[in-house]
């Protein structure tokens, strides 16, 4: 009798569970009314079943329970239930089954007029390429996949020269418009899943995979990784921002070509001396950093990291928190660097300081450092020598106090919080790994070893 009890307190729990819950699917922001649709049938055939089935256990257990008096029957067969069974059975499958191959009809057969994207994934981010004015994606090759060829562009190909090319993990399209999202990977595994777009799909090293949607609100959507590609998985994220087709074109023409890429002029060292004037106030004439000033080490550091970071600043990505008062600092003596030539002359003249690791000022465990190092090491390298195409710069050598700082404003929110800075938030995931301030201490201590 206890198991019966049980059994129905489980089946009402779950119903009520069910319809009183607070948590329910994300707003609709796509043409997928019809995935929802699906969904809901399942839950009804399955809900249907696990409650016919509880309840018909608990019945059993109440009916059938020893009594005294009472001798079991075997009964082998009964083809009147056998027959009702198989008929709702295979009526409960089909249910959910036909609705889907519908579904699949449709995804499957993506629109003619639709406009084409590709998502590049990997690990731990996404990257997206848009075919340019002649509607035709350059050929690119996984072989040519270098730091200063992300996409593996082949260069010689007349088709790519148009290429529009976005490095970032932030990427619009424009409402009402069916959107092709042409996959690939560059590593591993990926699956690129909006959840208010409803659609999904893996990427698959070697092959080619899509999805496609029409958009049907504006808005930002959080892009997920929802395939185990690695132990950063849970940060590989990015967003879709689904535009008016006015901003939608601005958006695209402000975004550089793969010609545009290509004719970059270098930073110009002797013209960057003159601008890292200001700077050495504070980050010294060799750029060797002033604890006193709360100035780090820029000697050594890669030239990609510090070009990204002082247009975080400029464009106040970093710097605006209100608690990060030394970011706010930074702030305005980027502003001072007027353009993106600027910054890569004051970046290329960096480059030419001797490279002199910084003194240890950071105690601790270092045993238990080497330990926590195992998960930084995935990105950062297992010497902390920094691996651009994981966006993850160079530890070793840097200064001790500042790395502590960051992390310790990664752990808290105070760097990584604004909307746009996807790599600042991913670090701000990893960072929260190390849980106390003595952990930070043993994890720089160690890094001062390599």
């Amino acid at each position: 009798m206890p198991i019966a009890i049980v059994l129905i307190l489980l089946t009402v729990g779950t119903l009520l569970f069910h319809f009183l819950s607070p948590w329910t699917f994300t707003p609709l922001a796509s043409n997928w009314s019809q995935i929802d649709d699906t969904i809901n049938i399942t839950f009804w055939v399955t809900g249907f079943v696990f409650v016919a089935v509880n309840l018909f256990m608990a019945y059993a257990i109440i009916k059938f329970r020893a009594r005294k008096g009472n001798k079991a029957v075997y009964d082998p067969e009964n083809k009147k239930l056998e027959t009702w069974l198989t008929i709702l059975t295979s009526v409960g499958v089909a249910a959910m089954l036909t609705p889907g191959l519908f579904v699949w009809g449709d995804f499957v057969n993506v629109p003619d007029d639709a406009i084409e994207v590709e998502a590049v994934g990997q690990q731990w981010h996404w990257t997206y390429r848009y075919p340019g004015n002649d509607g035709e994606f350059g050929t690119v090759k996984s072989e040519l996949v270098t730091d200063d060829n992300p996409f593996g562009m082949v260069a010689d190909d007349p088709a790519g020269q148009d290429d529009v090319l976005i490095f970032s993990p932030e990427v619009h399209i424009p409402l009402d418009v069916p959107i092709k999202f042409n996959l690939r990977s560059k590593d591993v595994l990926h699956d690129f899943a909006v959840a208010q777009f409803r659609v999904k799909m893996d990427l698959v090293p070697g092959m080619e995979t899509y999805l496609w949607l029409t958009p049907t609100k504006v808005g930002t959507y959080e892009v997920l990784c929802e395939e185990l590609c690695g132990i950063a998985h849970h940060t590989m994220r990015g967003s879709v921002v689904v535009d008016e087709q006015e901003d939608f074109d601005a958006w695209v023409a402000s975004q550089p070509t793969y010609a545009d890429v290509q004719n970059t002029v270098a930073g110009d060292a002797a013209v960057g001396a003159a601008q890292y004037a200001v700077c050495a106030a504070c980050h010294g004439q060799q750029g060797e950093g002033l604890q006193a000033l709360n100035a780090p080490k820029l000697a050594g550091q890669e030239a990609w990291y510090l070009k990204r970071q002082l247009q975080n600043y400029k464009s106040g990505l970093r710097g605006t928190h209100d608690d990060d008062i030394f970011g706010k600092q930074m702030a305005p003596m980027a502003a001072t660097l007027a353009n993106d030539a600027a910054v890569a002359n004051v970046v290329a003249h960096i480059q030419t300081f001797p490279d002199n690791p910084a003194a240890p000022s950071i105690d601790g465990d270092v045993a238990n450092g080497a330990r926590l190092y195992t998960v930084c090491a995935y990105c950062h390298g297992g010497d902390a020598q920094g691996i651009q195409a994981i966006n993850a710069p160079r530890m070793q050598g840097m200064t001790d106090w500042y790395l502590a700082t960051q992390l310790k404003n990664f752990r808290a929110g105070i760097r990584g919080a604004h909307p746009q800075d996807f790599y600042g938030k991913q670090m701000g995931f990893m960072g929260r790994t190390v849980q106390n301030d003595q952990s930070i201490n043993d994890l720089i201590a160690y890094i001062n070893t390599l």
